[in-house]
């Protein structure tokens, strides 16, 4: 999620590869590095298709006025849900607002969970 901030923080100006391992080495990660990186790659490389999405279930926000922290969980969420589905849809919600409550503003926990939520309703109504 941090890559993700500041890659869309710097207006997608820096090199991902270059952000990603500056990210792993600053913070110490110990998690599967290519598991990072298949994420933050995955983001990016659907971030057309996800911010559809997010436009789709949060319509009064557009996405350049969601705020940074919210869009970038928005986004890892969706990638996770629809795309990547390795996660169980609700484990993947949960961790999304425990980010968003931890790093994001006052309200950015019900946020998340509501456009997430919207997300993983409609999922279980196509698959139904």
């Amino acid at each position: 999620m941090q890559t993700l901030y500041e890659w869309d923080f710097n207006h997608r100006s820096q090199k991902l590869g270059e952000l990603i391992e500056q990210n792993i080495r600053d913070n110490r990660i110990e998690t599967d590095i290519n598991f990072v990186e298949d994420l933050v790659r995955g983001v990016t490389k659907n971030l057309e298709e996800i911010d559809k999405i997010i436009e789709k279930y949060a319509p009064e926000w557009p996405i350049d006025k969601v705020t940074i922290i919210d869009r970038n969980i928005l986004r890892l969420g969706i990638y996770e849900m629809k795309i990547e589905k390795q996660a169980p849809p609700k484990v993947i919600i949960n961790e999304a607002i425990e980010m968003a409550k931890t790093f994001g503003g006052e309200s950015s926990g019900k946020f998340v969970n509501g456009v997430l939520g919207a997300v993983f309703n409609d999922l279980n109504d196509s698959n139904k």
